[in-house]
């Protein structure tokens, strides 16, 4: 069989399976709508948690600051990487705002929070190291570790009785070991025990990297995420955020020690060798976490539409209180069929389906944003 045919065969058993992904074309439209296959829908899909993203009246705010369009502060490309010409003023203002934001920590920012993920631990780690990570971190994150020197080890999710066990009997044996976790989970939108892994980081000398993707701008005070809610924020190593959710824009942050940071943009590879973002998009991530660190009434609002959604869902959901509440199926083309059941009465939710979930884990993941009507929770229950 040829190159094409190879490739042709593979997404027919995709097909037939139920798996198979196409790229689809859709218009956001604002407060909480888009257009898609030439109807309007709620949107229940989009990580545009605080409505920030499609919010076009925020957008004219921001363009109204520049009244040259042609300012070098607008520029559509830094046409180099950071450590030449790439690190625009607007690089320095951002990491800055997120310095003061978490306490005067060391704050970097990436491209995207899969160049962060894809790189921090393999330029941390070495081949004398250990890494544990909670079975369900992002696929960034394993990624990252299998690019990484160290050996890895992934622990049950949510587990910390046997991440304990595994530092109890291996610990000693590593120079260094590195736990990492999301805080709030994607696909479930559950939450990691922080305060108990910033104790077992503590009683074990371990590094403490949390990923707080699907928390920043969500949770916590001025949008600073789940651990700076429970206090634990400056206990974490390196606390990982990202702008291309929440914050609608693009990017990525980690906050960390000063050490910490010299050392990532000398050894980094995907900080070094990529050219840096556009200083139209610096420019628009801060003035995105000056607006979103006032939205404590909207983050209320997508906790109150959470725990509502997740007691619609009752037992076909997961515990927790965070605006991603799945919609657990379990087989691939009725999670698919349920999905489309949703969007024939104008409903945007799609089927996540193995492998981004477990066999037999397929589940619509619906994914609130404040944008959307409080009431359209309520409204779903018709289709449960």
């Amino acid at each position: 069989m040829g190159f094409r045919e190879e490739l042709a065969a593979d997404a027919a058993a995709l097909e037939e399976n139920g798996r198979l992904r196409i790229l689809r074309e859709i218009a956001p439209e604002g407060h909480g709508l888009c257009r898609y296959d030439g109807r309007e829908f709620l949107n229940f899909s989009s990580n545009d948690y605080m409505g920030i993203a499609a919010d076009a009246e925020l957008r004219r705010e921001f363009y109204a600051q520049y009244p040259d369009a042609a300012t070098p502060e607008l520029a559509l490309s830094s046409a180099s990487s950071r450590l030449l010409t790439g690190n625009t003023p607007a690089y320095v203002r951002l990491e800055e705002k997120l310095s003061a934001l978490y306490n005067r920590r060391a704050a970097l920012v990436f491209n995207s929070g899969y160049h962060a993920n894809i790189g921090i631990l393999p330029a941390l780690s070495s081949d004398r190291d250990l890494i544990l990570s909670d079975k369900l971190n992002h696929a960034s994150i394993i990624d990252g570790m299998r690019l990484a020197d160290a050996e890895f080890r992934r622990y049950r999710h949510l587990d910390c009785e046997q991440l304990e066990k595994i530092l109890a009997d291996r610990r000693a044996a590593y120079r260094r070991v590195f736990l990492v976790t999301e805080s709030v989970f994607s696909m479930d939108g559950d939450a990691a025990d922080l305060k108990k892994l910033v104790g077992l980081k503590k009683k074990y000398d371990c590094i403490l990297v949390v990923d707080e993707a699907h928390s920043v701008g969500v949770r916590g005070p001025n949008g600073t995420g789940l651990s700076a809610e429970l206090g634990v924020a400056d206990d974490i190593d390196i606390l990982i955020g990202t702008f291309g959710k929440a914050f609608g824009s693009t990017g990525a942050y980690a906050i960390m020690e000063p050490e910490v940071r010299t050392y990532l943009v000398n050894h980094m590879r995907p900080l070094i060798f990529t050219t840096g973002l556009p200083p139209a998009v610096l420019n628009w991530s801060c003035f995105v976490l000056d607006r979103c660190a006032k939205m404590d009434a909207e983050r209320a609002k997508l906790r109150r539409m959470g725990c509502e959604l997740r007691r619609l869902f009752g037992e076909k959901t997961v515990p927790g209180d965070s605006q991603i509440v799945p919609f657990l199926i379990g087989n691939d083309r009725e999670s698919v069929e349920r999905a489309e059941l949703f969007q024939r009465h104008g409903v945007l939710v799609f089927a996540i389906r193995p492998p981004t979930v477990p066999p037999n884990g397929a589940r619509l993941r619906f994914s609130l944003s404040a944008a959307l009507p409080e009431e359209s929770v309520a409204e779903l229950r018709r289709l449960v």
